[in-house]
């Protein structure tokens, strides 16, 4: 009797392993079953009469039946369970299969996304780069022969140029970041020089809404490694957005070399006291497309690009720019960037952006001030 009790319980082990509970449970009500008969009969007989063996056979077929079911149901459930398994696969292998096809789609629109933005970047920038270049020498011809009645025609042919110039600029150059086809071309940069050059260029954005532009220069400035045209490029998107959004105020650019923990860092920044930003409209600036107001792209145009774009090169190299703002008392936007900059590993090479964009009052389209 011994040796069966136990290999029941091996066997319920066995098929009820996920229901330890259950084996424990039958094996208990077992034994006390046992106890019971044992009290009831006093003692087991050494012999059986052969005539009181046929209520041993039927609880021994009763056995049997149980067990058998469980084997049937045990085995049922394994089949059934190999059948998902193999619908499973299958539905896998349909889904990779799809997967595949969508990749293979999505590289063909990749490469021809990339053949349209080098197409655009010659046919659309070539005729404007004309129109500016045209307009400016019809613009000296004029002054020099008095004419001036035409000046302001041609000043706004020039300035919607080199806006419509800016705006291509932003979408083309926004597309390659965000395909990771732009390279840096690091080279040793002399910042105070840097910074008179960017002064120079952004003079006259800052007068045009009746603005004071003042230059806060940090002490021994030095030279570090950087893509000038980049970096040109992200400080005049700020200032012209500083100059844009701020009406006869104030706007500081400011430059500094500081020591942080493990490396030294160039810090630029760029101070305003116009409209300012909420709080709760921060986040949206560095979006693409996106203003931090709905009425700001209304009064003051633009597609919402620039401090996207600025954000992504400052990211390419390997810095970060930032953001304090108070609503109706202006704002602070400001890039850290190594003094040793290094270009990400993953970067493919591109052409520069044209030095027209740094020159273009409208790069820029969240309300800075």
């Amino acid at each position: 009797f011994l040796p069966w009790f136990l290999t029941a319980l091996l066997l319920g082990f066995f098929y009820l392993g996920d229901r330890p509970y259950l084996v424990l449970s039958l094996f208990v009500v077992s034994i006390v079953g046992l106890g019971v008969a044992h009290q009831l009969n006093g003692s087991f007989p050494a012999l059986v009469p052969i005539a009181a063996l046929s209520d041993v056979g039927l609880v021994s077929v009763s056995a049997a039946t149980v067990y058998t079911s469980m084997m049937a149901i045990y085995y049922a459930n394994v089949v059934t369970a190999q059948s998902e398994l193999r619908r499973e696969a299958q539905r896998h292998l349909v889904t990779a299969a799809k997967m595949r096809k969508a990749k293979e789609e999505a590289e063909r629109a990749s490469d021809a996304k990339s053949v349209f933005l080098a197409k655009m970047n010659h046919q659309l920038r070539t005729p404007l780069n004309a129109v500016i270049g045209y307009s400016e020498i019809l613009l000296e011809d004029a002054e020099a022969n008095g004419a001036e009645s035409q000046i302001p025609d041609l000043e706004r042919i020039n300035s919607a140029g080199r806006h419509l110039l800016s705006l291509v600029t932003d979408v083309l150059d926004v597309g390659k970041i965000v395909s990771a086809d732009v390279e840096l071309d690091l080279r040793p940069l002399d910042l105070a020089k840097f910074i008179d050059d960017v002064e120079s260029t952004c003079r006259s954005l800052m007068t045009i809404n009746g603005n004071e532009f003042f230059v806060e220069k940090g002490e021994n400035l030095g030279s570090f490694r950087a893509d000038e045209t980049r970096l040109r490029q992200i400080v005049i998107n700020l200032l012209s957005n500083a100059g844009k959004f701020t009406h006869r105020g104030v706007v500081i650019l400011g430059v500094s070399r500081t020591a942080s923990p493990g490396a030294e860092r160039v810090v630029i920044s760029v101070k305003d006291t116009g409209i300012g930003i909420s709080r709760a409209n921060i986040d949206k600036l560095f979006t693409n497309f996106s203003q931090a107001e709905v009425s700001t792209a209304t009064k003051y145009g633009g597609t919402g690009l620039g401090l996207a774009l600025s954000r992504n090169l400052c990211h390419l190299m390997q810095g970060e720019i930032s953001v304090e703002s108070e609503v109706g008392r202006g704002s602070t936007f400001t890039v850290q960037l190594p003094a040793e900059s290094r270009p990400d590993p993953v970067v493919a090479s591109v052409p520069p952006a044209t030095h027209a964009l740094a020159a273009s009052p409208d790069v820029v389209e969240a309300p800075v001030a």
